[in-house]
């Protein structure tokens, strides 16, 4: 028994689609989920209506926030904690920085906060190396410019 050969040549090409399928599902569920991955703590921001500061795009941002208690909190991406004190927060700062020396430092604080916590933490983010430290506020109604 001698097999027949029929005239049927090797497919030698890759098939693209389900790929291209994969890739747009996955895209699709990023687009979706990533500014849920966007965490931030509650805090009353001061109003103002200063100028808006461009940040460069390829600079990472370090978000300090001081709640109304005084209490400090660093945003490191995923890792989100209470600091235990100055010292730590210092501490984290310094070690980010050394990784990446262009970090912009931001602090966000609360505006009921005691005005002297808010120079603690400057003063312990410049013993960590920060020279430039830039604050967050909201803008200002317009209803409130206009009285």
């Amino acid at each position: 028994m001698a097999r027949s050969r029929t005239g049927r040549k090797v497919m030698s090409e890759i098939n693209m689609v389900p790929f291209i399928d994969i890739m747009m599902v996955l895209l699709v569920a990023f687009m979706v989920s990533a500014p849920m991955l966007t965490q931030g703590l509650q805090v009353d921001l001061p109003k103002t209506t200063s100028q808006l500061i461009p940040l460069e795009e390829d600079i990472e941002a370090l978000i300090i926030s001081v709640k109304a208690d005084g209490e400090y909190f660093i945003d490191l991406g995923a890792e989100r904690e209470a600091a235990k004190g100055l010292d730590v927060i210092a501490e984290k700062v310094g070690k980010v920085l050394s990784a990446s020396p262009r970090t912009q430092v931001l602090i966000k604080g609360d505006r009921k906060v005691a005005y002297g916590s808010v120079i603690e933490l400057m003063a312990g983010l410049q013993s960590a190396g920060v020279e430039n430290v830039g604050l967050i506020t909201d803008p200002a109604e317009l209803d409130r410019q206009e009285n």
